[in-house]
């Protein structure tokens, strides 16, 4: 019990950062995937624009990503700290999988409904709004969660450029008190508690919507 104790601020702290990061990054992410995917809908040959960056965020490794913005862009002069290069990395890199789900949501509303507001004089963006968004984020909602737990497992590989989050600190105490069992079934334990909680928000907000639009 006291070597359990004694690792609770260290972990406290850390879970701290792994939640600031990844909720920042989310936030960031959910907004270039939005906006992503409207401009894919709302501007013409925008959708290559929009296959490129997707193609090329999903085709490669998380790892590989970060180390091109922490290690590639003080090149070009623009050097950042190793949590601003997080949050980041993992916007860029969600933002990807935010705007394929938004995209597989907007495609879910009917098509009749989008015909027959556009038949009765209502404006593309009035559609987009009124009759495209709630029903396509009430469908989204449960799978922006999942990608939002998937954000906040990627922020371990943040540990690689010293980022003292979760992963990195379940790492420093075993390298220093050699105990592996407690570090690491906190570590589980902190994941576990953040994915959870993050999955029963989006489950709720999303039954909530749902019974709204059906209301």
């Amino acid at each position: 019990m006291h070597e359990l104790l004694s690792y609770l601020p260290d972990f406290a702290n850390a879970l701290l950062v792994t939640l600031g990061i990844s909720l920042a990054a989310a936030f960031a992410g959910l907004i270039l995937g939005f906006t992503l995917n409207a401009l894919r809908l709302a501007v013409p040959g925008f959708s290559a624009v929009y296959g490129a960056y997707v193609w090329l965020i999903r085709g490669t490794p998380f790892l590989a990503q970060l180390a091109v913005v922490y290690f590639g862009l003080p090149v070009i002069g623009l050097s950042l700290e190793a949590v601003e290069a997080s949050i980041l990395s993992l916007a860029l890199y969600s933002g990807a999988y935010f705007a394929e789900l938004f995209r597989s949501a907007w495609a879910s509303v009917p098509h009749g409904q989008v015909e027959a507001a556009r038949v009765h004089g209502i404006s593309r963006r009035q559609v987009f709004w009124h009759v495209q968004a709630p029903q396509a984020m009430a469908f989204a909602l449960p799978l922006l969660g999942n990608q939002v737990i998937l954000t906040i497992k990627e922020s371990a590989v943040t540990s690689i450029i010293t980022v003292p989050e979760l992963t990195m600190t379940a790492g420093r105490i075993v390298s220093t008190t050699f105990s592996y069992v407690m570090p690491y079934a906190l570590l589980v334990l902190s994941y576990w508690l953040l994915t959870t909680t993050v999955a029963a928000v989006a489950r709720t907000l999303g039954q909530r919507m749902t019974r709204h639009l059906r209301g």
